[in-house]
């Protein structure tokens, strides 16, 4: 029955040959509708119509031959296709499609045979290849369109043009190291370069899989030390965050290219980040003691150096003095030798910390800031991070007016910009610490909006913490003892702020306040760099307090504990996925997911 209609469509199809060319090719859109609609029947007496008159439309014919498999029609088409292979036997789609329907019947060795005939029959051009290899690569016979590729090569006289479609394949079979292989065949072949090749290796390799990558970079390089190379292999170590390794690399290709350091520099940025402070201290010394003070990174390096000298030896409360005054002499010794003006200014802002947060030493630190307040050529915006340090010494000092003075001179001179909200924010928290907390609670409710995401959750969290603990008493002699033990630690008094949280704690035993004793108490045993104190007192707030408004603070603290101190990965991963499921409402919900997948191993942007 089905070659009958077979048939009568076969002669219907005849008619076509006297019809006008307009028509003709109307009959060809109504054919690859009959294809699309799956009418095999109809289209394949159309397309082989065509392929009767004009042989050389491969389309046709490929067409053509689709219909006929789908029929089950084995004996009929391959009578065209003799005709087509004795007529062209040195073109290359006939015997692809030879090979297509020796291949539905299952006769392996001929379709291979035929297959083959085809990659041999390619024409020197780059299209035909890519043509016969997307039709073997859609048809998922991979090695065959690794022949067809290395053909076209051969052929073309470019041994990795196809490098780039080569790797795709050998991902797809699985072949890491073949595709590795193929990737660094492609530097330098078609316009490919490292970027591209780092986009493709970054998405398709494992991280078990960089030792081959780099064990294909040093024997290349051994060879011959080309900078891409140089460049693969930095980029490799720092996916691995082997950031004192990829210096050693960016240090050679620095010196090859004679580069003026910007890619030691972003290192250095990127050590920081991860706080491995030696590999990035290296990095900036690189820069300061090799390019000099004209070099464009000369002052960003430095002060990037001096705040991981200090970091590496403050990042806690809990370090030798004499370790300070080194670091401090470092810092006045850069000073006096290139001055306080726009390009030092913010290492005097540095300076300034390190000696009222860590040596203690306020009336240095106000000095040195006045200072800078008062010097010529300091940008505004400079002279404004001046003035909200110097207000936050005043107020360790415990000069109430001179910092709130500052404070709103700042908010004034800023007043839709971060800095102004910032100096806002630390105004409306001076009024929390001296028990003005009605007017805190205003301006905080105001800052909620603030474009800085941080402002802006830490005056949420302040403002409900206000309108909870108001609201519960009759006075405020809680939360007033809370928050002049909160300033005791802003001032680094950790003694005195522990003896008022222990007041608190049995002068009001039944208050809602417990939970934030807990967690101001574990905040000092952090900055006192007692991390296994703090993450007990962590845990107790989120176990014993889960549904109160520390609960999520303290999980993500102690989080942040496990991952950076503490050396518990598996732990911190726990948390981090607790908070974002438990508690997605919380501002450090977007953080905790992010490190999560950091943590599973995704790869994050």
């Amino acid at each position: 029955m089905m070659i009958t209609q077979f048939l009568k469509n076969i002669a219907f199809a005849g008619l076509l040959v006297f019809l006008p060319a307009g028509l003709f090719a109307q009959s060809i859109n109504l054919a690859n509708q009959y294809f699309a609609n799956g009418e095999y029947e109809k289209a394949a007496a159309v397309f082989g119509e065509i392929v009767e008159k004009n042989p050389s439309n491969e389309f046709a014919l490929n067409r053509y031959v689709e219909c006929m498999i789908n029929l089950e029609a084995y004996a009929d088409c391959e009578v065209v296709l003799k005709k087509q292979v004795k007529k062209y036997p040195n073109a290359s789609n006939p015997w692809l499609q030879y090979g297509n329907l020796m291949y539905r019947q299952g006769k392996m060795e001929e379709a291979t045979t035929f297959y083959e005939k085809a990659i041999q029959n390619l024409s020197p051009d780059f299209n035909s290849v890519q043509r016969l290899a997307s039709q073997f690569t859609a048809a998922s016979r991979y090695e065959l369109a690794l022949k067809t590729y290395e053909r076209g090569g051969e052929m073309l006289k470019e041994k990795h043009l196809f490098a780039m479609n080569q790797a795709d394949l050998y991902r797809r079979l699985g072949e890491v190291d073949k595709m590795i292989t193929a990737y660094l065949n492609s530097l330098g072949a078609h316009a490919t370069n490292v970027q591209t090749i780092t986009i493709y290796l970054a998405r398709f390799l494992d991280p078990s899989d960089f030792p081959l990558l780099q064990e294909q970079l040093y024997s290349r390089i051994q060879e011959k030390e080309e900078p891409e190379y140089i460049e693969l292999l930095a980029w490799s170590f720092m996916q691995k965050k082997d950031y004192k390794n990829a210096l050693r690399q960016l240090k050679a290709l620095d010196l090859r290219l004679s580069e003026p350091g910007h890619r030691i520099y972003q290192l250095a940025k990127d050590a920081t980040e991860a706080r491995d402070y030696d590999a990035a201290i290296s990095a900036y010394d690189y820069i300061i003691k090799e390019k000099g003070p004209q070099n464009p990174f000369f002052f960003e390096a430095k002060q990037g150096a001096m705040w991981c000298r200090r970091s590496k030896i403050t990042q806690g409360f809990d370090y030798s003095p004499s370790e300070l005054v080194i670091l401090e002499a470092d810092y006045l010794e850069f000073l006096v030798q290139f001055g306080m003006n726009r390009q030092t200014a913010r290492l005097v802002v540095e300076l300034a910390e390190l000696q009222a947060l860590y040596k203690n030493d306020l009336p240095s630190a106000i000095q040195v800031l006045d200072s800078l307040v008062k010097a010529p050529g300091v940008s505004r915006e400079d002279q404004a991070r001046a003035k909200i340090n110097l207000a936050d010494y005043y107020l360790m000092s415990g000069e109430r007016w001179e910092a709130t003075l500052l404070y709103s001179q700042v908010d004034k001179d800023f007043k839709e910009e971060v800095l102004g909200q910032e100096a806002r924010f630390k105004n409306a928290k001076l009024a929390y610490y001296h028990g003005d907390f009605q007017w805190a609670q205003a301006q905080f409710d105001v800052l909620k909006a603030s474009t800085s995401k941080l402002i802006s959750n830490d005056a949420l969290d302040l403002s409900v913490f206000i309108m909870d603990n108001l609201n519960l008493d009759t006075t405020a002699d809680a939360i007033t003892l809370y928050a002049g033990a909160e300033l005791l630690v802003f001032q680094n008094r950790f003694e005195e702020a522990i003896a008022r949280l222990d007041t608190l704690r049995l002068g009001f035993p039944e208050h809602s306040l417990q939970d934030d004793i807990f967690y101001l108490q574990a905040q000092i045993a952090e900055k006192r760099r007692d991390y296994v104190r703090a993450a007990a007192l962590y845990q107790k707030v989120g176990e014993t307090y889960p549904e109160d408004i520390r609960a999520d603070n303290a999980l993500f603290s102690l989080a942040q504990l496990y991952e950076f101190r503490l050396n518990a990965v598996e732990k911190a991963r726990e948390l981090y996925e607790k908070i974002f499921t438990d508690y997605s409402g919380s501002i450090f919900s977007v953080e905790a997911r992010k490190r999560y997948r950091v943590l599973r191993g995704d790869k994050v942007q």
